[in-house]
C-alpha cells in the first residue's frame, strides 16, 4: 500500500488521459487522494475512444502537448480498462511502456530490498539491472497476465508485470492495475524529491524493437518449431529459453520469437545495448527463422 502523506506533501500537477475508459473516475479520485492537482483528459466513460486505445507514444501526442502546455509535472495515460499505464514527463517526453514496470519495481525495492519480481520473457533487461542493484531476483514467465500471476504465486513474488505498461501489485489485486502503478510512481517521486526525468535518466536504457510477421512466411504453425531450432543454432553458446516460443540471450542482448495466441502472426521482440547491435540481432534471428 502507498502512504498518501509523502505524496500529498509533493503537490504535483498531473494530466490524466483516461481514453474515456474505466479509469476515468477512479483514476482522478486516486490522484486527488494522493494530493495531486489533476487535469483530466478524455474522462467521459462510455464515449468513443478519442485516440488509439493502447498507451503507446503514437497515441499520446495530445497528452504530451497538454502536459507541456499546462506546466504539469507529468502525464499519465491509461488504456480503456485501466490495466496498462504509460507516462509522459514534464517536457512531453513519452517515457515508454517498458519503464512503467521498472519504476513500480524501483519503488517496491527501495522500500524494502530483496525478494522476487516476475516479468515476461519479452520484458526489458532494465528490470534485471534494477533487481540486481537491490538484491532481488527476476523470474521470467510466458507472455500474458495469467502466466505472470501464476509465476508470482509460485515464487511468492513481491511485484510482477509486463513490458506493456502492466503492473501487478499483489497487495492490491492479482491483475494488472494502472491505478496501482500511478500510485507507485508518485510514491517513488516523493521518496526521491526530484522530477520524473531525473529518475528515468538514471535508468539503464537499451535499444528495443517489437515486430510482427505473417506466420505463413515460415510455413505456418506446423513449421514454427523448426524455425525456432534454426534460430537457436544461429547463436551457439547462448542462453536458450523455450518456455514461450524461443528466447535467446547473448552478451549484446536478446531475441524473443513467439507465435501470437490470438492472431496468425509471429512476434519478434529484441533488445540490445545499442541500435547497431539491435539491428544485427534482428537480422540474424529473422534470417535464420525465414522471416527476413
Amino acid at each position: 500500500a502507498v502512504d498518501p502523506t509523502p505524496c500529498r506533501a509533493a503537490v504535483r500537477t498531473v494530466v490524466l488521459d483516461s481514453v474515456n475508459g474505466a479509469g476515468s473516475v477512479g483514476g482522478r479520485l486516486l490522484l486527488e487522494h494522493l494530493g495531486c492537482r489533476v487535469i483530466p483528459m478524455h474522462d467521459r466513460p462510455g464515449e468513443p475512444f478519442p485516440r488509439g486505445p493502447e498507451p503507446v507514444p503514437a497515441n499520446l501526442v495530445a497528452l504530451a502537448e497538454r502536459t507541456v502546455a499546462e506546466g504539469a509535472d507529468l502525464g499519465f495515460a491509461l488504456d480503456p480498462d485501466a490495466d496498462r499505464l504509460a507516462i509522459v514527463d514534464a517536457a512531453g517526453r513519452c517515457i515508454g511502456e517498458e519503464v512503467t514496470l521498472v519504476l513500480a519495481a524501483w519503488r517496491t525495492l527501495e522500500r524494502s530490498p530483496g525478494g522476487v519480481l516476475v516479468a515476461t520473457l519479452s520484458t526489458s533487461r532494465m528490470i534485471d539491472d534494477l533487481a540486481g542493484h537491490h538484491g532481488a531476483t527476476v523470474v521470467r514467465s510466458p507472455v500474458g497476465e495469467a502466466h505472470v500471476v501464476e509465476a508470482m504465486r509460485h515464487h511468492g513474488a513481491r511485484l510482477g508485470g509486463e513490458g506493456n505498461g502492466g503492473v501487478i501489485e499483489p497487495a492490491v489485486c492479482w491483475v494488472r492495475d494502472g491505478l496501482s502503478a500511478m500510485a507507485a510512481v508518485l510514491d517513488l517521486l516523493a521518496m526521491h524529491g526530484v522530477p520524473l526525468a531525473a529518475l528515468v535518466d538514471d535508468l539503464p536504457r537499451y535499444a528495443m524493437t517489437k515486430r510482427a510477421f505473417d506466420l505463413e512466411a515460415i510455413g505456418g504453425r506446423d513449421d514454427f518449431d523448426g524455425a525456432l531450432d534454426r534460430v537457436a543454432e544461429t547463436f551457439p553458446g547462448s542462453l536458450v529459453d523455450r518456455l514461450d516460443g524461443l528466447r535467446v540471450d547473448v552478451e549484446e542482448g536478446w531475441v524473443h520469437l513467439r507465435p501470437s495466441n490470438t492472431e496468425p502472426i509471429v512476434r519478434l521482440i529484441a533488445e540490445a545495448a545499442t541500435p547497431e547491435a539491435l539491428a544485427t540481432l534482428i537480422d540474424r534471428a529473422a534470417t535464420a527463422a525465414g522471416l527476413a
